[in-house]
């Protein structure tokens, strides 16, 4: 029978001290956990430790991956905190992000999922409806966002639009030609979007871009020729076969 450290490692609950593993009526698995003396009593956002506020609503729930068919779940207290800077707040957990009933394994799961199959199959493959997925991204990529730039070191880029939904609506997207990773994106398709990132960017940033790729539209190119001055712009063949001789 495994030790309880390595029941934690399995079950992906991290800095954590394992109390005891319930199996329920309904056949799910629940873990009872408590965080690990260093990890208590921090705030949900920053981490700072902060004195104890009051013990919020009782204990919670936390759902993480499955367990072949079995479902699987953290159960833990969730005692409230007061922050100097961000007020009175559930206490940090080390096992979830904040605001989140899934543990980071789940979440991590869901996010890689998101792009690498369809809507549906994200959805039933990890039993969610499709705005937890959505909500489950959000917080991932919002992470990931603060602990990395995305738009560091780029050199080659390529700078196209997709339409989503019905209708004339338009996502503008920027991506890495080097890496072949999507850096940036936002609602629309005009020259003032196209401005947005290159101000994200930056004119340091702007300077070091090589190549810049597009299909050719003025309301790509004319921003592109204004705020990158030292980059060759390159055209999508696809669209040049189109061009009348």
């Amino acid at each position: 029978m495994p030790g309880r450290s390595v029941w934690l490692r399995i079950l992906g609950v991290v800095d954590s001290v394992l109390e005891r593993l319930v199996e329920e009526s309904d056949g799910s698995v629940v873990a009872h956990v408590r965080p690990k003396r260093r990890q208590r009593q921090r705030c949900g956002i920053c981490g700072e430790r902060c004195p104890l506020y009051d013990q919020g609503e009782g204990r919670r729930w936390w759902r993480g991956l499955d367990l072949g068919y079995t479902r699987f779940y953290v159960e833990a207290a969730a005692p409230r905190v007061s922050c100097r800077r961000h007020g009175v707040m559930v206490a940090r957990v080390p096992w979830a992000r904040h605001g989140s009933r899934f543990l980071r394994a789940f979440e991590d799961q869901v996010a890689w999922l998101a792009t690498q199959c369809s809507q549906k199959a994200c959805s039933q493959l990890m039993r969610l409806d499709w705005e937890t997925v959505g909500r489950i991204i959000t917080r991932v990529v919002d992470e990931a966002t603060r602990t990395h730039d995305r738009l560091d070191g780029l050199q080659r880029i390529g700078i196209d639009e997709i339409s989503w939904r019905r209708g004339q609506r338009y996502v503008t997207l920027v991506v890495d030609h080097g890496t072949g990773r999507l850096v940036w994106a936002a609602e629309g398709r005009s020259k003032k979007v196209v401005e947005r990132f290159f101000q994200d960017l930056g004119p340091q940033r702007c300077a070091q871009l090589t190549h810049v790729s597009s299909d050719g539209a003025e309301w790509i190119l004319g921003p592109v020729e204004q705020h990158c001055p030292n980059a060759t712009i390159c055209l999508d063949p696809f669209h040049v076969v189109q061009v009348p001789p």
